[in-house]
Order: C-alpha cells, then sequence, then structure tokens
C-alpha cells in the first residue's frame, strides 16, 4: 500500500473495530475522507469498499472465538454501575480529552435541569479507544474529575470510586493514585461488531435517564 492508502486503512480498520458504526455509514464516511483529502486520483471507492467490507468479514470471524463477557462487555456493566452510584460515565467521548470534557458538561447540564448533580465523571475517547483496537500491546485510559472542580481531594475520590468499579468488574488497574493520572486498564481488548438492533453506547440521553431514576 502507498502512504496514503495506509492511512486511510487505518481509519477504515478502527471505524470497523470500534463498533459504533454501521457499513454504510462507515463508507460514507470514507468516501469524505477520501476527497477531504484529496487522494481521489490515487484511491478509487471500489478499493475503498473492498477493504471495508474484507475488515468487517475478518471482525466477524475472529468474533466466533471470543469468550464472554469480553473486556468491552464488563465495562459496559462497570459504566453503568457508575452511573448507578452518580458518577457520569460515558463511551467514545468525541476524539480527544477536551472533546470528553465537553461531552460531560453537557451531560451534567441535563442533570441539574432534572435536580441532580453528579459526583464526578469518567470516560474514555476514541483517541483511548484505537489504543484498544490495536494487536499488541492494547491498553484503555480512562479521565476523570468532577465538573467545576479544582480541589485534588475531590478529584480523588472521584478517580477511587471510578477505580473501585473497574476492579470489582474484574480488571486490573494501573494507576498510582494520582489526581493528575488517567486510570489504565493494561492489556484491556476492545472487541464490538456494530449491531443496527443493538445498545447505542453513545447516546448519552441514557446516561441521563440513568442517572435520574
Amino acid at each position: 500500500m502507498t502512504e496514503n492508502e495506509e492511512f486511510i486503512y487505518e481509519s477504515i480498520f478502527n471505524q470497523v473495530r470500534m463498533g459504533f458504526l454501521s457499513i454504510d455509514d462507515i463508507k460514507e464516511n470514507i468516501i469524505e475522507e477520501i476527497e477531504d483529502n484529496e487522494f481521489e486520483d490515487e484511491i478509487s471507492e471500489a478499493w475503498a469498499f473492498e477493504k471495508i467490507d474484507q475488515e468487517y468479514q475478518n471482525l466477524l470471524e475472529e468474533s466466533k472465538n471470543w469468550n464472554s463477557p469480553t473486556d468491552t462487555e464488563k465495562l459496559i456493566k462497570a459504566f453503568d454501575d457508575l452511573c448507578d452510584r452518580n458518577i457520569i460515565a460515558l463511551h467514545n467521548a468525541g476524539y480527544t480529552t477536551s472533546d470528553g470534557e465537553y461531552e460531560v458538561v453537557e451531560v451534567e447540564r441535563e442533570l441539574q435541569e432534572n435536580g441532580v448533580v453528579s459526583d464526578g465523571y469518567c470516560f474514555y475517547h476514541e483517541q483511548d479507544l484505537a489504543r484498544a483496537i490495536i494487536p499488541d500491546h492494547p491498553s484503555l485510559y480512562i479521565a476523570f474529575q468532577k465538573v467545576d472542580n479544582s480541589d485534588e481531594e475531590t478529584t480523588l475520590k472521584v478517580g477511587n470510586k471510578v477505580a473501585e468499579v473497574l476492579r470489582n468488574n474484574g480488571f486490573e488497574l494501573n494507576w498510582d493514585g494520582s489526581a493528575k493520572r488517567k486510570i489504565e486498564i493494561p492489556n484491556f481488548r476492545w472487541q464490538q461488531v456494530y449491531d443496527e438492533d443493538g445498545r447505542d453506547l453513545q447516546d448519552y440521553g441514557e446516561v441521563v435517564d440513568r442517572m435520574i431514576q
């Protein structure tokens, strides 16, 4: 593959493996990405679609050998538990940490409109997730904090609660107990196939509903 093809293929690999989008949506995204980067003369629609279909079939074959519960299933359970303990827990919250913080503030605003103030938040974003789908040494980093907080003791209370729930759901952690470091789940392998009838983990309205019940 050329350098540009490798660039597009990495995007295909990530979008298929993350399992948040339908194949049709991924194909639309990839065509836009090719056009935005002005790769049309080098990379054809047929090539891109073939790689998408190929990667999807590879994932389907691999999924037949996954052991349940997968790390992904355990994380979903942990995040639900955190919401039940009044901690906002968001899946795939934007592309960067600042994106995730923006999403959290929006959820906090909706909670407060319904008479609830969270005790903190945690999330992982797309760049974090990309590390969890690589074949060698995958891991996942979890950010944590409380909205509008600058008190380190409060931050640590959130971090300790997040760490406790993650451990209770079967994860070993790499975290030094610092308020300044994200919590790492080493050897975390993201395993998810898109299901149009499945739960939308990025429906943050569901987080709000769960926390105001």
